[in-house]
């Protein structure tokens, strides 16, 4: 993994280094023209910033990883498990996972401490991508993806993947009702205190159970909420701050 120069700066996952024509990627919060809270690379039309601000940075990101605006299919995300096979650019509103063999044509998902989880197949025919809070991890929104993917001849043995930065175990504490919908696996409890969520742990387990190999998911090691001069924390920032991008496209 390394971090893409010059401004704006997004993260490149390895994992998709060897498939020919995928591109993908996690942006940060740096490289924008947004002003403070939302200071700089902010991706999010739903916060409070400008619109004119969030296009701008839209462009400027996406034009440098090599799409137009016109390229993207966003999901509209509500934390829930819903899928569309995609084949035109736009926003897909009531769905957190896309699927696509359609080129030129960049799958986004908004985070701002949820994990976005970018998958291509080995031979870059075929990408998809999910958007995993909390909700949609527990709802087996990444089986699904990977379900829909295989609907689509994608055996999950041939499937790489992608856990971008999100918050971190030692970070994400949660009530008893969040606990719950984990297995125990995936709980760490201090004692006496609240029970915390290892959520990447708990996405690569269910892509290992969907059939992908432990060898083909990467997990970044980044935690959004303790690295807010690199990545935008909603928990961290009380809920006024931007959206990063996780994106991955079929170049040709």
């Amino acid at each position: 993994m390394t971090l893409a120069a010059p401004a704006p700066v997004w993260v490149k996952p390895a994992i998709f280094d060897s498939i020919a024509g995928v591109v993908a990627g996690f942006s940060t919060r740096l490289g924008g023209v947004s002003v403070s809270p939302f200071d700089s690379l902010n991706l999010g039309l739903s916060t409070n910033d400008t619109r004119e601000a969030v296009l701008e940075n839209r462009r400027r990101l996406f034009g440098a990883v090599g799409f137009e605006a016109g390229q993207l299919a966003i999901t509209g995300q509500v934390h829930g498990a819903e899928v569309a096979v995609v084949e035109t650019p736009g926003l897909y509103p009531g769905f957190d996972g896309l699927v696509t063999t359609t080129p030129r044509l960049l799958l986004c998902l908004s985070a701002a401490d949820c994990a976005s989880v970018l998958f291509a197949r080995a031979d870059g025919g075929m990408v998809g991508a999910c958007h995993a809070g909390w909700r949609g991890a527990a709802g087996g929104i990444v089986a699904r993806t990977v379900a829909s993917m295989g609907d689509l001849g994608a055996e999950p043995g041939s499937l790489r993947a992608y856990i971008s930065p999100c918050i971190s175990v030692a970070r994400f504490e949660v009530g008893p009702e969040v606990a719950a919908c984990f297995d125990a696996r995936f709980i760490v409890r201090a004692p006496g205190g609240k029970p915390h969520v290892d959520l990447k742990g708990a996405i690569v387990a269910q892509l290992i159970e969907a059939g992908l190999a432990p060898a083909a998911i990467e997990v970044s090691p980044h935690c959004t909420h303790t690295e807010t001069t690199t990545f935008f924390s909603h928990r961290a920032e009380g809920g006024a701050t931007g959206r990063m991008m996780g994106f991955i496209g079929i170049c040709a």
